[in-house]
């Protein structure tokens, strides 16, 4: 596997005193062996069925490929209607495995659908959605696991209403349900109305769904190989089997990061050096914020523990973020991304000759200015003393994407069992949704309402 993680930017080795010493990561071997023991405790049950998605599969795995062969023959589009984990990794793997301007591509080079994610209810989005695509000749993937996602199915309510008023009776032939099996508002109606459904493990979360039929179908549809998918997260699986920190490249960096927090830095910043991976850091940003943000352990301790993830792209933000990453707190670790192949390059042409600051360039190529930014910016943010460490990509492609997932997702799964919070859970969420549910006077949250309804009301003192 072409996946490294070099971490000696994190080290005493690299930043003096500001660093993590050898002595001080072998007194967490311990706390890491039992994060290790206990996620691999767990594997498949409670909510680490994801665990087993690179495994069993091939089912499902045969019947997304026949489906999605179906889809691109027939519709022009293939839009996703979700929300969070079931918008974040469509999106973030579509972006990462495509290229950069598919949708504008034309079809023959496609070879697919054109692509796009809904993932909000701004009432603008949704009506520049019919300004771009023909609902006759589209395919809508609605994914929810409970069917009772307000924002995900008041869209289905109205792509589905839109699509009875154009097609009839074979509406029905243009939703594809992936949700729940068994219970939920989605897979009743799935029934009822006669639509294809795909499945979500009872035991798999939605930020933790990518490598399911949640991302499978959608990265299918637009002729990703999510059998080579599947492929590098076995491998990187395999890869995190050991116990040894030295070993295990996703235990290690959820010790590093542990002993951060300790430290207090408390923002977790990702960068790749790749606009194909730009969007791998907003997924990432849902799945280390929703899983390690907690106010209370597993024992019910007040801890109010967690980084806050920021999302960053090399090269773009060394000209708008890397100034405070340089001389700001000293509450940040940097995770960079590197890509060591890119699929394509450009060589920089000979010009400007009586200009020396920028002659200097010519006969380079873009890939090699990228990585050297990146080379340049991890030095000076290492001599400043700033924590940084490199997972390094030897290129973009299916079976790497699908083992950078699966690092990413056993990371924070070590890191939630050395936090000792549950990594799986969202009350914080929740309580939004629930006020929303209380706001609309949905039946059963009289007294949430009533609760609203009593807090204090915005005083004219702090309004201009």
């Amino acid at each position: 596997m072409s996946i490294t993680v070099n971490y000696n930017n994190m080290m005493q080795y690299a930043l003096g005193e500001r660093g993590i010493s050898d002595a001080e990561l072998k007194e967490q071997e311990i706390l890491a062996q039992s994060a290790h023991f206990q996620v691999e405790a767990a594997r498949g049950r409670g909510m680490q069925g994801w665990m087993e998605s690179p495994y069993d599969q091939a089912e499902v795995v045969k019947q997304i490929k026949a489906t999605a062969a179906r889809i691109r023959k027939r519709y022009e589009a293939f839009v996703v209607l979700g929300i969070g984990g079931s918008a974040l990794g469509p999106q973030a793997v579509f972006t990462a495995l495509k290229h950069s301007y598919y949708n504008e591509l034309p079809k023959k080079l496609r070879k697919g659908p054109r692509f796009y994610v809904v993932d909000n209810v701004d009432p603008e989005r949704m009506n520049a959605l019919f300004d771009v695509v023909n609902v006759e000749k589209t395919m809508f993937n609605v994914i929810t696991k409970s069917g009772a996602t307000g924002e995900t199915m008041s869209q289905y309510l109205i792509i589905y209403d839109m699509l009875k008023a154009k097609l009839g009776n074979k509406a029905h032939e243009h939703i594809i349900a992936t949700t729940s099996e068994s219970t939920g508002n989605l897979i009743k109606l799935a029934k009822q109305e006669g639509f294809e459904t795909f499945f979500i493990p009872s035991s798999v979360g939605g930020r933790f769904s990518e490598l399911c039929p949640v991302g499978l179908l959608p990265a299918a549809v637009v002729g990703i190989d999510v059998s080579k998918l599947l492929k590098g997260a076995r491998d990187m699986d395999r890869k995190c089997k050991s116990k040894y920190i030295a070993k295990n490249p996703a235990l290690a960096l959820a010790t590093l990061q542990y002993i951060s927090m300790k430290h207090g830095k408390n923002i977790s910043v990702m960068m790749p050096y790749s606009d194909s991976l730009k969007y791998i850091s907003d997924w990432y940003a849902q799945l280390w914020a929703e899983s390690l943000g907690k106010e209370v352990d597993k024992n019910g301790n007040v801890v109010n523990v967690g980084q806050t993830p920021v999302k960053a792209l090399g090269v773009t933000d060394q000209h708008s973020q890397v100034q405070l990453y340089n001389e700001g707190p000293f509450d940040k670790v940097i995770t960079f991304v590197e890509v060591g192949n890119f699929r394509s390059d450009v060589t920089i042409p000979q010009g400007c000759e009586e200009y020396p600051n920028v002659n200097f360039l010519c006969g380079h190529t873009l890939g090699e200015l990228m990585n050297s930014e990146l080379y340049a910016t991890r030095y000076n943010l290492t001599r400043r003393g700033r924590a940084n460490y490199t997972i390094r990509l030897d290129c973009v492609d299916a079976y790497h994407i699908g083992a950078l997932l699966y690092l990413l997702q056993m990371q924070t799964a070590y890191a939630g069992a050395m936090l000792n919070v549950d990594a799986y859970n969202q009350p914080g969420v929740e309580g939004g949704k629930d006020a929303t549910y209380a706001l609309f006077g949905r039946k059963g949250y009289e007294d949430k309402l009533e609760e609203m309804r009593s807090a204090k009301p915005d005083s004219d003192k702090y309004i201009i």
